[in-house]
């Protein structure tokens, strides 16, 4: 086996294992992942979010041609995303809000966060999220900017969990982010450079780097509230730093009205 196909082995392997991690798509190796694989293939995720973002809006633009208003056009688009992940990072932004904003210790704050039921911080955070990014796209109401926007704010969303993973620490020494391990340097690089080139294609350099300034305040400010409440990261606090992400992307791209 000469080294091309084992590069091309590895990247296959890790675009498996990106998109298994973030949709339902049956796409997973029969084979056992070996240790450490999650935390390489983590450069893949902007890719497999982009698979999410042209499903998304392939949904916008059938609802368009058969004549439906962006209103229902967009909600249409939220659902076929939210299908296409099982609502991972839904569940992870509502159980972040419950937890965040609902326990009193750190211990009660990993514990609510671990509740698969949902109460009153969860169900607001999630109406904000859906309502946001359903008024956003709305706003944009053109197939082909929607399609820009949604590709845009699903690879972004996704290209600075490998640096957060590598930047804060797990908050606890088991669940689904601190078995994944932290993403070596190779992997944050090559996820960065594509959120990155993704915003450039799609917004434009300009208004590029204000989604880029925006994506990294938001996640900074996600980060220190979760080192000092819960002591780090969890599964449910990188599902609440996509969505942040996706909101703030297409907050930018209805602000821009991009492809106008």
């Amino acid at each position: 086996m000469t080294a091309r196909t084992e590069l091309l082995e590895d990247i296959i392997a890790d675009l498996r294992i990106a998109a298994s991690f973030v949709t339902i798509l049956p796409v997973a190796s029969s084979k056992p992942v070996a240790d450490g694989a999650i935390a390489r293939a983590t450069w893949a995720l902007p890719v497999a979010g982009l698979l999410v973002g042209l499903a998304g809006a392939l949904a916008y633009n059938i609802a368009s041609r058969f004549g439906l208003p962006p209103s229902l056009a967009a909600l249409l688009a939220l659902a076929t995303t939210a299908l296409i992940t099982g609502a991972l990072h839904e569940d992870g932004l509502a159980d972040t809000a419950d937890g965040l904003g609902g326990g009193r210790t750190r211990e009660r704050k990993l514990e609510i966060m671990r509740d698969s039921r949902i109460g009153t911080y969860g169900v607001c955070a999630l109406i904000l999220s859906f309502g946001v990014r359903w008024s956003a796209l709305a706003a944009i109401a053109n197939p082909w900017a929607v399609a820009l926007a949604l590709c845009a704010a699903h690879v972004a969303a996704r290209a600075g969990v490998p640096a957060f993973m590598s930047l804060v620490p797990p908050a606890r020494p088991d669940g689904l982010s601190a078995s994944a391990g932290a993403p070596p340097g190779r992997s944050v690089a090559i996820a960065l450079a594509l959120g990155t080139l993704a915003l450039a294609l799609a917004l434009g350099p300009g208004k590029a780097l204000v989604g880029l300034i925006l994506l990294s305040l938001a996640g900074l400010m996600l980060a220190r509230l979760a080192i000092r409440q819960i002591g780090g990261q969890t599964g449910d606090i990188l599902g609440a730093f996509e969505q942040l992400g996706e909101i703030l992307i297409l907050l930018v791209a209805a602000a821009f009205q991009v492809g106008r």
